[in-house]
């Protein structure tokens, strides 16, 4: 028993030997951790203090030093943190625990293996927030460098960019100075001081972009909570500033420079201001249209005033008796009023290649019209060597091209409206115009489609229409055209020119107003050696109409066209038409061809009619009348006194002077309308 105890009591006393060197060294260890602990703490908060990093390139290159200086700091205290964790690890490893989450509670009955588990849980516990600590505290001051070198070489990309943009801003602001006032420049020059301007901005290129860059590396460096210092912030701003003046500057120059090279320059309308005399003055609406004021009367109108007179001088023509003639003849004055019986084809197609005028369907401005026109008068000048007033003709053509297909005053019309127009009225063979116009709308094989010969019948039609003689063409309505043309290539989607040709040379009705012009011109200058039966004029002048029923009976055209008539003298029919002077071998040919229908009774002509024209069936039509024609005969009477009851009917629309911006009718119609006659026209051919 006494053996037993002393046993017993030397154990117990090494247990309490251990367990006070245990108390030791874990003491030790843990005051360790917990002054690595603390430290790490201090430090990780120092570091946070140093936030926010500068804006300038002086601030972060001092805060980079005192940086380091704290890294090398934080470096070398790590071998004895390091020799700590190794010790906690070590010690760990020595009196491990297996229930981490048990909570052990200290007091007298704890038992020495208590103790020794709750010792070991306080060290990894330490163990783990110093290691966490250090860990973190490393990755954040390697972060911290990094984003200083970061923040340190952009910042030097700004004030490098900055410096260089200065000295780029000083010398385009010099050149900016130097410009001269727009109002101080030639007519001449402004095209290119516009390049020179257009030039200048694009060699202000790299600028932009370099204001973009800096910009950039600002805006990144906010993302990164970076911001600018305040001098830095003010420079930039500074910059900006001065770029958005300079480009204002910029754009507004150039700005200044089109608008007087649009309203002063060579293509600009303001040259067109000399075509109308005072008390008018030529005004110009905002889709570039012109318009007309009469300072006197206070009035507007879309009309020149010289085309004003010349559509009143038009109603004189009123009196004609068949619309194809009439609408010939008006067509003629105005040919002669735009000088564009001086044009020739060639002349024509050169001005259109050149303005870029070959899209058909292709839009035009008025602008793009005005160019057009004046290179064309300019060639005319040049080629004809003749004085023409330019600023009219461009002026009056343009007027008559808008109020044929733009009477709304829309400011916009189609390529092939622009070329119908000019090249109808152009000193050219009737023949070459029906060639060109179909190149106009074939496509590359040299056909084209229904759709395409609708669209140039289409623009054709518009020019008697302008007239007010559509209804005696066949409306407005082209289809019947087309099918009539295309009968005579059946079964086959699209015709060849030769067809087109063919069609043209039968004069159908709703074109036959173009060959008539041409005889109408050429009739002009002719003189035949005859007397008129009806006023006796000697020699007859333009047209000559001979009687294949009577002898020696000539009628001039005066009378031929008005249907006057001698007392007593009644007109026997078929007549001859002439507008060239008369052979030996026609007169023999008109002599046999008397001869014969003095043997015929009126009954037989009555029977056979013939036309000088191509009816083409059409919605106005409710019967045929007879006209005169290339066989060549004239209807009988009463339908010439038909004409004259429609002809006495035409609607005369005055041109009345309206607000400029107003949409209205064209303001004329001279023209007797036909509403109900279907065939009014009395078209010989020689």
């Amino acid at each position: 028993m006494l053996a037993f105890w002393t046993v017993g009591g030397v154990t117990k006393h090494m247990v309490g030997v251990r367990l006070e060197a245990f108390s030791d060294n874990s003491g030790k260890l843990q005051l360790s951790l917990q002054e690595i602990i603390e430290w790490l703490t201090a430090k990780d908060e120092e570091l946070s203090e140093q936030l926010p990093i500068g804006g300038d390139v002086g601030a972060v290159q001092r805060q980079r030093e005192f940086h380091q200086t704290f890294m090398e700091d934080v470096k070398s205290r790590g071998p004895f943190i390091y020799s700590v964790l190794e010790s906690a690890q070590a010690f760990l490893a020595q009196h491990p625990f297996q229930e981490p989450e048990e909570t052990l509670t200290e007091g007298k009955d704890v038992s020495p293996r208590r103790r020794i588990l709750n010792v070991s849980r306080s060290v990894w516990k330490q163990a783990n927030v110093a290691s966490d600590l250090w860990e973190k505290l490393t990755a954040r001051c390697v972060d911290r460098h990094r984003h200083m070198e970061r923040t340190l070489e952009r910042l030097l990309q700004i004030q490098a960019a900055m410096e260089e943009l200065a000295v780029a801003l000083d010398q385009a602001e010099g050149v900016r100075d130097a410009w001269e006032p727009v109002g101080d420049l030639f007519i001449d020059s402004l095209q290119d001081h516009i390049d020179a301007t257009k030039l200048f901005k694009e060699e202000l290129t790299q600028v932009k972009e370099g204001m973009k860059h800096i910009n950039d590396l600002a805006h990144q460096l906010a993302i990164s909570d970076v911001h600018l210092s305040m001098e830095n912030a003010r420079s930039l701003e500074h910059l900006n500033s001065r770029w958005k003046v300079l480009q204002g500057s910029i754009e507004e120059r150039l700005k200044q420079l089109q608008d007087a090279h649009r309203d002063f320059g060579p293509g600009s309308q303001h040259f067109l201001s000399s075509s109308v005399q005072i008390p008018w003055e030529r005004a110009i609406s905002p889709n570039k249209v012109p318009y007309y004021i009469n300072h006197q009367a206070q009035t507007t109108c879309w009309d020149h005033p010289k085309m004003t007179e010349l559509y009143q001088a038009l109603a004189d023509l009123n009196n004609i008796k068949f619309s194809a003639y009439r609408t010939a003849m008006k067509l003629r004055r105005v040919q002669k009023a735009l000088r564009l019986d001086l044009v020739a084809q060639s002349s024509l197609a050169e001005v259109f290649r050149e303005q870029e005028l070959q899209q058909g369907e292709h839009v035009m401005d008025v602008v793009e019209m005005i160019h057009g026109l004046t290179a064309l008068y300019e060639r005319l000048e040049e080629e004809r060597s003749v004085l023409v007033n330019i600023p009219l003709c461009v002026d009056m053509c343009l007027n008559w091209l808008l109020n044929v297909y733009d009477s709304a005053r829309n400011g916009k019309m189609r390529v092939l409206s622009f070329q119908m127009g000019l090249v109808s009225l152009c000193n050219a063979d009737v023949q070459e115009k029906y060639k060109y116009l179909f190149r106009q709308v074939s496509g590359p094989g040299g056909l084209t489609d229904q759709r395409h010969l609708s669209l140039l019948l289409h623009e054709a039609i518009q020019i008697p229409r302008q007239l007010g003689e559509v209804a005696a063409f066949g409306g407005s309505n082209v289809e019947p055209s087309v099918r009539s043309c295309f009968r005579l290539a059946p079964g086959k989607p699209a015709i060849e020119v030769s067809h087109f040709l063919e069609w043209m040379s039968l004069e159908p009705q709703s074109m036959v107003w173009l060959p008539v012009l041409h005889r109408v011109t050429a009739a002009e200058s002719t003189k035949h050696q005859a007397k008129c039966y009806i006023c006796k004029q000697c020699p007859i002048k333009g047209f000559r109409y001979r009687s294949l029923k009577q002898f020696n009976v000539d009628i001039c055209q005066t009378c031929f066209l008005t249907g006057r008539s001698t007392k007593g003298k009644k007109l026997h029919y078929p007549i001859m038409e002439y507008y060239t002077p008369t052979t030996s071998g026609e007169k023999m040919r008109d002599f046999a061809k008397t001869l014969k229908n003095k043997f015929r009774s009126k009954q037989y002509f009555t029977k056979h009619p013939q036309r000088g024209y191509l009816p083409v069936q059409s919605v106005l039509e409710a019967e045929a009348s007879e006209t005169p024609c290339s066989s060549p005969k004239l209807p009988h009477a009463d339908t010439h006194s038909r004409i004259e009851h429609y002809a006495s009917r035409y609607v005369n629309y005055p041109a009345t002077h309206i607000q400029p911006l107003q949409q209205r009718l064209p303001p004329f119609s001279l023209a007797p309308l036909l509403p109900s006659l279907p065939h009014p026209l009395f078209l010989p051919s020689p």
